[in-house]
């Protein structure tokens, strides 16, 4: 065992004990539902996708409906998570793509969810996950952060540090390692004042030692 999955494994133990019961914050009845939620997601907290996705989903309901809305009706409806045009767009054509390639069905494996506009590996994993109990391995900002100030990853590139921990965590802990670094990311190694003098993971984590060096 190389010293980065020894330090995974004991992360791994030390978060399971601290994050029993875990799963997305995003509101959904439906692999459709999570996919759309998760598009909303992006630079956007999952606070406010759950406070818009209600009236949407109560007003389109289909991946035809999602396709066939003008623009602007879509546009208004998810304007409060940011980067509405741009998501709107995607949605659409997410939409379009997934009633002309799969019959309106999301797809259960990567290769072919990220075919779909504005779906990434992030993206993807989430869904597989959290609606076909898939292992994925989701790198957002948490998971970046965090895998970085742990020494396990040296890269910045999302894919790179999602190969890393592939590497170290066990494939059936892929989707429930990376919501748990997500919680703990919320509430202990946040991104400006990481709470590192009650960490519970301090002693198997390199970053407290080059904050007191660099500080």
């Amino acid at each position: 065992m190389n010293n980065n999955t020894h330090r995974a494994d004991k992360v791994q133990k030390i978060l399971k004990s601290r994050y029993t019961d875990v799963k997305t914050q995003l509101k959904h009845n439906s692999p459709f539902q999570l996919l759309v939620a998760t598009i909303l997601s992006a630079q956007c907290t999952d606070r406010q996708v759950n406070a818009v996705t209600p009236a949407l989903f109560q007003k389109l309901k289909t991946p035809a409906d999602f396709a066939a809305v003008p623009v602007k009706t879509l546009e208004k409806l998810i304007h409060s998570t940011g980067f509405y045009r741009n998501k709107s767009r995607n949605i659409k054509a997410c939409a379009g793509t997934l009633l002309a390639e799969f019959n309106g069905i999301v797809p259960s494996n990567i290769n072919d969810l990220v075919r779909l506009p504005g779906v990434g590996r992030k993206t993807a994993n989430v869904v597989l996950g959290a609606a076909f109990g898939v292992p994925g391995m989701v790198v957002d900002t948490h998971v970046a952060r965090i895998s970085r100030r742990l020494g396990l990853t040296g890269h910045k590139n999302p894919h790179k540090i999602e190969l890393d921990l592939m590497k170290v965590i066990p494939r059936r802990q892929w989707s429930i390692f990376s919501l748990r670094l997500v919680y703990f990311g919320r509430d202990i190694c946040q991104a400006r004042k990481p709470r590192c003098p009650v960490c519970p993971l301090a002693d198997h984590c390199p970053y407290p030692e080059k904050t007191a060096a660099t500080g």
